[in-house]
């Protein structure tokens, strides 16, 4: 007669029927799982919170100094790269479980509640869902945050470039001022006349820079945008 397999699964439920505290562990895990799900949702809630949090009470010498950023180096990379910094209720993508993590973890070394997050993120992350470059910060106080997370893609490398005449009205004014004279520089010669002349050019010129002005003038203020200091801690979804 051939010997009967062992079936493990088998022995590890008969082990757990001989032990009478099986059911004392049992109602541990139901109370360990209980207790994580409310962590879960209290850290949803005050990630969606309303109330204003300007500080939380970190224990400064568990921190990692390196994750600590002062208002005007986040404020400075917003502007270059439009992006905004908002609170956290404001933001319309996922916050990965990563995140939620690291945040039940500080919690615990630090013996705290988080409250008063800000994400750094596009500002189209804001009004629709996306996975471009967020990143989680918390309030330190005077001004300083602390970064939890980052998560999604990189930005596009050509983004700050692409931004700079969005910083100011003399960055934007300074490309129409280019594009207008390459735009002249390409016009053949004698198209509007058999001679050319600089008296010829500047006019073209000038006629190509009105046209371009115009076109942003309509973009710009029709379609309500701003400039990036403007914007970049503004709640509202005008970009």
């Amino acid at each position: 007669m051939l010997l009967r397999r062992t079936n493990i699964r088998e022995k590890l439920i008969l082990a757990k029927q001989r032990d009478k505290s099986a059911d004392k562990i049992l109602n541990e895990v139901y109370r360990l799982l209980a207790k994580e799900e409310d962590t879960q949702k209290r850290i949803e809630v005050n990630l969606n919170s309303k109330n204003t949090v300007i500080s939380n009470d970190f224990n400064f010498d568990l921190l990692e100094t390196a994750e600590i950023y002062h208002v005007r180096h986040i404020k400075k990379i917003a502007i270059d790269y439009r992006l905004r910094f908002l609170d956290s209720r404001y933001f319309k993508g996922e916050i990965p479980q990563e995140a939620i993590s690291k945040i039940k973890k500080l919690e615990k070394e630090h013996e705290l509640e988080l409250k008063g997050f800000k994400i750094l993120a596009p500002s189209k992350l804001f009004k629709l869902e996306d996975r471009d470059d967020p990143i989680l910060f918390a309030p330190i106080g005077n001004d300083h945050y602390y970064l939890i997370h980052k998560w999604g893609r990189d930005l596009h490398p050509l983004r700050k470039i692409l931004m700079w005449p969005f910083k100011s009205l003399v960055n934007l004014i300074a490309l129409v001022v280019g594009v207008s004279y390459l735009i002249t520089l390409l016009v053949p010669n004698g198209l509007f006349s058999k001679e050319s002349s600089s008296f010829q050019f500047w006019v073209i010129f000038f006629f190509m820079f009105k046209c371009l002005a115009s076109i942003v003038i309509f973009y710009g203020f029709a379609l309500g945008k701003n400039f990036n200091p403007a914007i970049w801690n503004s709640k509202y979804l005008k970009t």
